[in-house]
């Protein structure tokens, strides 16, 4: 199947997203669609998915003129769409999520289970996938519920394949386990449309690339012949900072310190400090227990035992609001589901944390507390309408400022910030990485959760490597590298890697 979508122009009332974009997809090839959030890029492919009509322009399939009303047109005519927030029930088996909506039954109108888990089976062997379909899909990490997505789509003969940030939230082994999955759609001359704002894996796993910017298509060509830096610069129309953030830092006295912590179940035995001004670094692989560690510091979880101090004394942390009020701010990894309230508007999102500061006998001071989220706004360079716009009317990279200014109104000591970058562009990582050094340049202390080693190599002063909820090793910003990062975080030990370089 060949997929051509020419002259398309897509407006929301006076906001025109799309201007005369035109693409081409083959059967077999992976081709990458990247741009800043914002670029149009979703909207693009709402249109091919039957999502959303466009104003003008036109859609080919083999040479023959289509036209959408609805998903399930698109669906039927050979195009899945898979969403970033997966469309998958976690109480049902895998065999009946890959029937929903379109269950088997029986003469007598009962459904069919063996022959949707024979189906099921099926699907499964054609793809070379070892998962069983009973299984319920709450025990399947996040790379095998992306498979299942895949193979649906397949059972429903998918001739096309849009897969919309599929790595966002997976670590570098689940990411190898679904690259191995779409070179095999590949080999079953499947084409695919692969969103992601992560321009090494574009590299690593697409044939062509094809850029959006400001709605308008502005590059495309074959992977081979451009490099990272090149995507990026077509991304965001200028040169993107890609070495190590230096910065003449100035470590103050201690503010946080744990000795000893365990909860018997993620983590044991935990013990380091962190002090004002300082970025400090804690990464690992799935697993590995750093975000349960920094919820329990958090007050979100429970401690079986071990210590905290804050700013040299021992402190109890029983709650988030107990967490607050000694200066510690949390901003979450999963934005969409922890980080924002979406039925909220921006201001209303601003201020959940701060209602108790900017309160007075109990009614909160609105107009104080939107002259401050006003400066914050300014600081943050956040792009926004009106404060009193939807949540949803941000893109992904100012929603996570605007968490990000929640925090900041708050006036954290300490703030811990896990996965900071997570599912935002090139321009916009570069963005929340210089207001991480200038908030250190403040004063403040730091703990950057990260699974991407280069992340922390770019902005951590030093960092811990966990695994298998224990500390396992520590680097420092003048030495650290992917390779001792990956040691340490697969249960190594850097001393082994040295002796062996030395023998």
């Amino acid at each position: 199947m060949v997929i051509e979508m020419k002259n398309i122009i897509k407006s929301f009332g006076s906001n025109m997203v799309l201007k005369d974009v035109s693409l081409k997809l083959n059967a077999g090839e992976i081709c990458a669609l990247i741009g800043e959030n914002g670029a149009g890029k979703s909207t693009l492919m709402n249109i091919l998915g039957g999502v959303y009509k466009m104003n003008s322009g036109s859609i080919f399939i083999d040479g023959k003129k289509v036209d959408f009303n609805t998903p399930a047109e698109s669906l039927k005519s050979g195009i899945a769409f898979i969403h970033q927030e997966l469309n998958l029930i976690n109480d049902l088996p895998i065999y009946e999520n890959m029937f929903l909506g379109r269950e088997i039954k029986n003469k007598r109108n009962i459904l069919d289970l063996e022959k949707m888990i024979h189906e099921t089976e099926q699907i499964f062997n054609q793809m070379n996938v070892n998962l069983n379909p009973k299984t319920m899909v709450r025990d399947l990490d996040a790379s095998y519920k992306q498979i299942v997505e895949i193979c649906r789509a397949m059972m429903m003969k998918a001739s096309i394949v849009i897969m919309d940030e599929p790595t966002t939230s997976l670590t570098k082994p689940e990411i190898d386990r679904v690259f191995k999955m779409m070179r095999t759609l590949r080999d079953h001359n499947v084409g695919i449309i692969f969103i992601s704002h992560k321009l090494g894996e574009v590299m690593e796993i697409c044939q062509r690339y094809l850029v959006l910017r400001d709605g308008y298509l502005v590059a495309q060509g074959n992977i081979s012949e451009v490099t990272t830096d090149g995507l990026a610069r077509f991304m965001v129309g200028y040169d993107v900072r890609t070495k190590s953030l230096s910065r003449n830092k100035t470590i103050g006295d201690e503010v946080l310190r744990v000795e000893n912590l365990t909860d018997n179940k993620n983590y044991a035995n935990i013990s380091f400090s962190v002090k004002k001004g300082e970025i400090l670094g804690v990464t690992g692989l799935l697993g590995d227990g750093r975000s349960e560690l920094f919820q329990s510091i958090f007050g979100a979880r429970n401690i079986s035992s071990g210590k905290i101090y804050i700013d040299g004394k021992e402190t109890k942390i029983y709650s988030t609001i107990q967490a607050l009020n000694r200066g510690i701010g949390y901003l979450p990894r999963n934005r969409k589901e922890n980080g924002i309230i979406k039925d909220m508007d921006i201001i209303e999102n601003a201020s959940i944390v701060t209602w108790p500061k900017f309160a007075k006998k109990g009614v909160i001071d609105r107009g104080h507390h939107n002259n401050v989220f006003k400066e914050q706004v300014k600081a943050l360079k956040i792009k926004i309408g009106s404060i009193t716009d939807s949540i949803n009317s941000l893109s992904g990279g100012n929603q996570q400022k605007m968490v990000l200014a929640k925090w900041l109104s708050a006036g954290p000591k300490l703030l811990i910030l896990d996965n900071p970058t997570q599912g935002v562009d090139v321009g916009a990582k570069e963005d929340i990485y210089d207001i991480i050094l200038k908030l250190a340049d403040e004063n403040i202390a730091i703990v950057v959760l990260s699974s991407e080693a280069q992340e922390i190599i770019r902005i951590c002063d030093r960092a811990l490597v966990m695994y298998h909820g224990t500390i396992q090793g520590e680097v420092s910003k003048t030495t650290m590298n992917e390779h001792d990062i990956m040691r340490l975080a697969t249960g190594g030990k850097l001393d082994q890697v040295r002796e062996v370089k030395k023998a």
